[in-house]
């Protein structure tokens, strides 16, 4: 009788609670607003609808592009430079998605730097920098597109470039405008900005998802599955920043819940996530091999041996979004 009645309690379960298939992503940095729509198909269900239990791996000293290649994760979420380096590189890994539908970075300034009015008065500057070859061909074309000479001084200080602006020991810096800028404004710190598009640089998209070339082929079920699901999980935060943001509060570690409140805010109202009626995580063919030029053209994507690539003419195989074919 016991035996009978454990099997008909088996037969009765649910057949998502026996059929969730396992998913690895990988993050690019610590947990923050720009991985908020992967905690909300996760924490709302999402996933377990589509059948998917979906572990978001840590951040690590191995870049989350690194992962993905060597098949440690199933996906990864990747910043624009970080993706194209590696593809660059000949990473056989696949973009599926963008999150941010413009460029969420800027240049930033003290407002009462009466030296600074514009991008060519940067010349001669102090920098605080983060030490990549990609800030270099940035700051060099917004000087030089507005008439300057690109010569000035670098103080690679990684995160403690904003404190070192704020204190004046630098002249600018480089920040998320989401994050970085949305910080500044609730310490109360007076700093302009200049947008990098004004000054010659791509209007990139960022935050690629991706996988490896190999899993798209082999599981496109599985790749569908968990893309719907993550769309979904964005545009649900898109429309409760607020709500959302406390789903991301609980699942990570932030000392300031109320950066995380603005920034999701910003991200909202800035129309980052949303671009009329562009679907979330929508990459625009344009602008994707806009930006990839640039960063050709500038000598930033470059090989193991250190020596630049060179353009290979068409990068429309670099990305594949026919997920979204219903």
């Amino acid at each position: 009788m016991i035996r009978t009645l454990l099997l008909a309690t088996c037969l009765t379960l649910p057949m998502t609670a026996e059929a969730q298939e396992k998913v690895t992503i990988a993050l690019d940095w610590v947990l923050n607003t720009n991985h908020v729509g992967l905690i909300a198909a996760r924490d709302k269900g999402f996933y377990d609808d589509a059948g998917l239990e979906v572990e978001i791996l840590p951040y690590s000293d191995t870049s989350s592009t690194a992962l993905l290649a060597a098949g440690v994760a199933d996906f990864a979420y990747m910043t624009s430079l970080g993706f194209m380096s590696a593809r660059g590189a000949d990473a056989d890994i696949t973009a599926l998605w963008a999150t941010m539908q413009h460029e969420t970075g800027r240049l930033v300034y003290n407002s009462n730097n009466p030296e600074i009015t514009r991008p060519a008065d940067l010349s001669g500057k102090t920098y605080a920098g983060f030490g990549t070859v990609w800030e270099d061909a940035l700051i060099g074309t917004m000087i030089r597109n507005d008439g300057g000479d690109p010569v000035y001084d670098t103080v690679t200080l990684g995160a403690g470039a904003y404190e070192a602006l704020a204190t004046g020991r630098v002249d600018f810096t480089l920040e998320v405008a989401t994050w970085e800028g949305v910080n500044g404004e609730l310490l109360g710190r007076e700093q302009s900005s200049f947008a990098y598009a004004d000054y010659g640089i791509p209007d990139q998209q960022n935050g690629y998802i991706g996988t490896r070339a190999e899993v798209l082929q082999d599981d496109p079920e599985r790749v569908a599955a968990f893309m719907h699901a993550t769309q979904e999980g964005y545009a649900w935060a898109a429309d409760h920043p607020d709500e959302a943001a406390e789903l991301l509060i609980a699942a990570g570690d932030f000392p300031n819940p109320e950066l995380v409140h603005a920034s999701m805010q910003s991200i909202v109202a800035g129309g980052y996530l949303r671009d009329g009626d562009t679907p979330v995580g929508k990459i625009d063919a344009d602008r994707f091999s806009g930006m990839a030029r640039f960063l050709f053209d500038s000598d930033v994507l470059r090989g193991a041996d250190g020596v630049a690539l060179e353009w290979p003419g068409d990068v429309s195989g670099w990305f594949d979004q026919s997920w979204m074919t219903e």
